[in-house]
């Protein structure tokens, strides 16, 4: 097992990424790169600084666009938004998307112990990931045993020798519930070219999903999802007692909104973006068309999240109490209400800013712009606690 994410899975509501007074995340992204820098001051954590920076320009193309940059250009992107924003950068710490790592639970036998365990995940692993396993660094997580309630103890299979008696069915076995986590070295690599390039060191990489977690979760005990708005896709993570249990991506984000209206419209793509961000889902008196373009992409993404979310919920028989909103594409005007409607949970926007200090002042800006950054915060929260 690689110790590259330093126990990833026991950080996501804590960590030991440093014992420094001060921390910074970074969260390169398909469309942007975010900053976030916070200190501890006694018992406290406060805002330092934060910055963004479009990575469009930085391929010709517009803002908000997907991009799919050099290591020179996204080193110069980097070192830009650092500077703009004030950070210090002393040994940032870094996401790495989603996309590149491969998110799975396997199921052991109950009585497996935890040296068997070490054994069997990366030849179990094996099935599920599709590159030679020489190639990824993995890391796991074994989920605490549960006790059974009376029906999961009385769910399971008909026993054949007892057809008609008042409890026919065989009792369910416990299994041991593994979450892997598997990352491509030449993704990883390329991360660390960036940080090389710009005369950076990093102190810890982190799966972004579990850094959004981090930032946007308090104790919640009944199942949560957490709805990451990404540019390029939305990531739909479900959350128990502070764990990741399921994890689903949808080929789909706020980039691809705007394309469409782009492409409808025939306008560039930035000034489909300016509108899709003005109107949203609320429309424009003028031109109705653009709530209806943006309402087939929203319409698919919250039909593939019920899928994820009635699999979930049938397989565990748990219900998820409430859906959190992150990520820049779930400030849409429009989405949260109609969101409402799609979901049987209660609906809120994420606001991660919450768990620092900041003036006052700044409290309606950071409400407003703290999805961005929740993975950047996630991640600087980790390297203080």
């Amino acid at each position: 097992m690689s110790n590259l994410f330093k126990d990833i899975f026991s950080k996501m509501t804590g960590g030991s990424g440093g014992n420094d007074n001060s921390a910074v995340g970074i969260d390169i992204g398909s469309s942007a790169i975010k900053v976030v820098e916070i200190r501890k001051n006694g018992g406290r954590v406060i805002l330092e600084t934060y910055g963004a920076i479009a990575l469009g320009p930085y391929a010709d193309l517009e803002a908000g666009q997907v991009t799919n940059l050099s290591v020179e250009k996204s080193a110069e992107a980097l070192v830009e938004v650092l500077k703009q924003s004030g950070s210090s950068a002393s040994k940032p710490a870094f996401a790495i998307p989603v996309q590149l790592s491969l998110i799975f639970t396997i199921e052991l036998p109950a009585q497996i112990t935890e040296s068997q365990i070490g054994e069997i995940v990366p030849t179990e692993a094996r099935k599920y990931i599709p590159l030679p396993i020489n190639e990824v660094s993995m890391d796991y997580f074994v989920f605490p045993k549960k006790e059974l309630s009376f029906e999961e103890m009385n769910k399971g299979e008909t026993d054949e020798n007892n057809p008609g008696g008042v409890n026919n069915r065989v009792p369910q076995k416990e299994k041991t519930n593994v979450l892997v986590v598997a990352t491509q070295n030449d993704a990883v690599a390329r991360y660390r070219s960036i940080i090389s390039e710009s005369k950076l060191d990093a102190s810890f990489f982190e799966i972004e999903t579990f850094s959004a977690i981090r930032s946007n979760f308090e104790h919640e005990l009944s199942p949560v999802l957490l709805m990451d708005f990404g540019a390029s896709r939305t990531k739909l993570s479900i959350v128990e007692f502070g764990m990741l249990k399921s994890f689903h991506s949808i080929d789909r984000g706020g980039a691809d909104i705007s394309k469409s209206i782009s492409q409808a419209l025939s306008i560039p793509f930035g000034e489909a973006e300016k509108i899709k961000k003005e109107f949203g889902l609320f429309g424009d008196e003028s031109n109705k068309s653009v709530a209806e373009i943006i309402e087939v992409h929203t319409n698919y993404i919250f039909h593939e999240t019920n899928t994820a979310l009635l699999d979930y919920e049938k397989k565990h028989n748990r219900i998820i109490s409430k859906v959190i909103f992150t990520g820049g594409g779930s400030l849409l005007k429009g989405l949260l209400e109609v969101a409402t409607n799609n979901f049987r949970a209660e609906v809120v926007i994420g606001h991660p800013f919450n768990k620092v200090g900041a003036p006052s002042f700044l409290s309606k800006v950071l409400e407003q712009v703290g999805p961005e950054f929740s993975v950047a915060l996630g991640l600087a929260l980790r390297k203080l606690q």
